[in-house]
């Protein structure tokens, strides 16, 4: 279920940068940095990287196809 949010027009300004250069939308963008920050807080030691590789492989099972980059 999708929700509104007021955001920051800075926010929303840097998401737009990033999600142009990432192929995302701006929603997709700023919910990327969210799951980041949740995994990062719930796992202190983990270094951004393997953030990012555990993001990845959860969009691998979901979609069922493997990504190399």
């Amino acid at each position: 279920m999708a929700v509104n949010v007021k955001l920051s027009e800075n926010l929303v300004a840097q998401a737009k940068r990033y999600a142009q250069t990432q192929h995302r939308s701006v929603p997709k963008q700023i919910e990327y940095w969210s799951q980041i920050g949740k995994i990062a807080e719930e796992n202190p030691d983990l270094p951004f990287t393997m953030i990012r590789d555990i993001l990845i492989a959860d969009q691998e099972e979901s979609t069922g196809e493997y990504q190399f980059g």
